[in-house]
């Protein structure tokens, strides 16, 4: 934070460009009861779980509804995306009631998402130093048939990897962090308690390397428009005050690099033909399985790798826009905008309910009506 102000003070072309064009929020500690008492502590006396939980004892990075559950439930059952959404999934409710088992702070971070369209998040933690993306969730594997025979080192639960539909772009956005990083491609020392589990690039899918459920990564790519990723920032989860100056030199150009990706991809306006904007409309990428909402303004930003794609936009009560979009390597995003016509389909499904959701009898020319046929369609019409 004091670096942004400082430089953009000082006339930096880059931290201008940056703080001018894009909404950057920042939440110093999203666990402050941790963090105080590990402070307390101090570096030499303290250990990697003494600020991991809350006062009320909440792994807050795993007190996130399971929304990929559900979401894997539905595609089993053929219901994606016809009849189960694969954007933009619902909060259970047992999960929002007021005895639920969920920490203040958690609701706190819920509700600021949703009242923020966020496009790109990180969380940044300790005592690995690494990046890790969604799915943080382990896909359990289908069950197996009563008489199939199970092999004699037979397990109950085969969870599999399961990348989500945006795993290229989340392998980018990692990249972007971990190769500008002055230490976190440097795996030939191994990973901070094992083996190197990155294939020598700093970065990793979390469900690979520590499959957890609920986890504030999936449930930000799963219910809002935010690419969410989590950053390990060093072995020391706690480093000396006196190390701090070298910890900020090694993640400076990291963060300047990460936070200038949002504007790589499209983005746009959806309208109406008179102009006004359209909230909430649905952005469609061709060939990728996840998609994105407009804001309230009819704005949308989507984060893609360079290339050529069919884009359409869709809204309740009005005909789809299709059109073709390019994404070039350099910095920038493409504007991609949307003029969505009204259509008939509204006033014909007010019609239709009318009519008990029953056709309209065709009238057969040359064959008398009855005295009440033709009241029914005196009353239709």
């Amino acid at each position: 934070m004091q670096f942004l102000c400082k430089e953009y003070q000082d006339g930096n072309p880059r931290v201008r460009g940056l703080v001018t064009d894009t909404r950057i929020h920042l939440i110093p500690s999203l666990n402050p009861d941790g963090y105080e008492l590990a402070h307390e502590a101090g570096s030499e006396l303290g250990n990697w779980a003494l600020g991991h939980w809350t006062e009320e004892g909440f792994d807050l990075f795993e007190n996130f509804p399971d929304l990929a559950s559900a979401l894997w439930a539905a595609e089993e059952r053929r219901l994606v995306p016809h009849q189960f959404p694969n954007h933009h999934i619902p909060i259970p409710e047992h999960y929002l009631s007021e005895d639920a088992a969920v920490a203040v702070e958690t609701r706190a971070v819920m509700a600021w998402m949703d009242k923020n369209p966020f496009v790109l998040g990180a969380n940044l933690q300790g005592g690995e130093k690494l990046v890790s993306f969604p799915f943080d969730m382990a896909r359990p594997s289908p069950p197996t048939p009563a008489a199939a025979p199970r092999p004699l080192d037979y397990e109950d639960e085969h969870p599999e990897l399961q990348e989500t539909p945006d795993h290229a772009v989340f392998r980018w956005l990692a990249i972007s962090y971990a190769s500008a990083h002055l230490t976190m491609t440097e795996t030939f020392r191994g990973g901070c308690h094992g083996p190197d589990v990155t294939n020598a690039m700093g970065i990793v899918q979390g469900a690979k390397w520590h499959p957890q459920a609920g986890s504030m990564n999936d449930f930000s790519y799963l219910h809002t428009n935010c690419l969410e990723l989590s950053i390990y920032l060093g072995c020391d989860k706690f480093p000396h005050e006196s190390e701090l100056q070298q910890e900020w030199e090694n993640n400076k150009e990291s963060l300047l690099t990460f936070m200038e990706q949002i504007h790589r991809g499209i983005k746009g306006v959806v309208t109406d033909q008179q102009g006004e904007p359209i909230a909430n409309a649905t952005i469609v990428v061709g060939g990728i399985n996840h998609n994105v909402k407009t804001a309230s303004g009819g704005d949308y930003w989507r984060i893609l790798n360079p290339g050529e794609y069919r884009v359409s936009a869709r809204a309740e009560g009005y005909n789809p826009s299709v059109k073709t979009c390019h994404v070039l390597y350099d910095i920038g995003a493409t504007q991609c905008n949307f003029v969505l016509s009204r259509s008939n389909w509204k006033r014909i499904r007010e019609i239709m309910a009318m009519n008990g959701n029953r056709p309209i009898r065709r009238v057969v020319p040359g064959r008398p009506m009855t005295p009440r046929e033709h009241l029914r369609l005196r009353m239709r019409l």
